[in-house]
């Protein structure tokens, strides 16, 4: 009887099913997943950038301005929840010892930083004494649909600088 059990073929096929067919599904969940995540953060720092380059464009902002600019911000985050996007546009000019600080700056969901404050993490040789630039920073917490793989919310953080481009410093009124 054991002989003619061995000999049997006929459900091996269903077994190897069985036996894979969880880890597969698990590992495509696994790369859906990973793949809306990244998705997100790069609608997150395009988001970012887009935000900052709209205030580079601009000859003075105003806080009606920068609540649409936001708007668009929130706007380029489809199909993301942009519930979870925090923004800051600041204006950073160099002293005349070449020292970042900041002239002014705006948040939503990101606190605004104080005027007159030194810039931190600022990169060191990206100004000269008396050049202005606008840094938008942005954080995105990333929460997963499915929750298998990525169970627990991921935060994101970029920063970006870009140098005004019909002014020589962006004012705000």
């Amino acid at each position: 009887m054991l002989r003619s059990f061995r000999r049997h073929e006929g459900g091996v096929a269903a077994l190897e099913f069985a036996l894979v067919a969880p880890i597969m599904i698990l590992l495509y969940m696994g790369l859906a997943e990973l793949t809306m995540a990244m998705m997100a953060e790069r609608q997150a720092a395009h988001s970012a950038s887009i935000v900052g380059d709209l205030v580079a464009q601009s000859i003075n902002m105003n806080a009606a301005q920068m609540t649409d600019i936001f708007n668009v911000g929130n706007a380029i985050m489809k199909p993301f929840p942009a519930t979870s996007l925090n923004l800051r546009v600041s204006s950073i000019k160099a002293d005349a010892m070449g020292v970042p600080k900041v002239v002014w700056s705006q948040g939503h969901g990101l606190g605004a930083l104080a005027a007159g404050a030194t810039a931190s993490g600022f990169p060191a040789t990206l100004l000269q004494p008396g050049d202005s630039v606008i840094e938008a920073d942005v954080a995105y917490t990333y929460t997963s649909p499915i929750m298998q793989v990525l169970p627990a919310p991921i935060t994101y953080s970029n920063s970006f600088y870009l140098k005004p481009r019909r002014v020589s410093e962006v004012p705000f009124s």
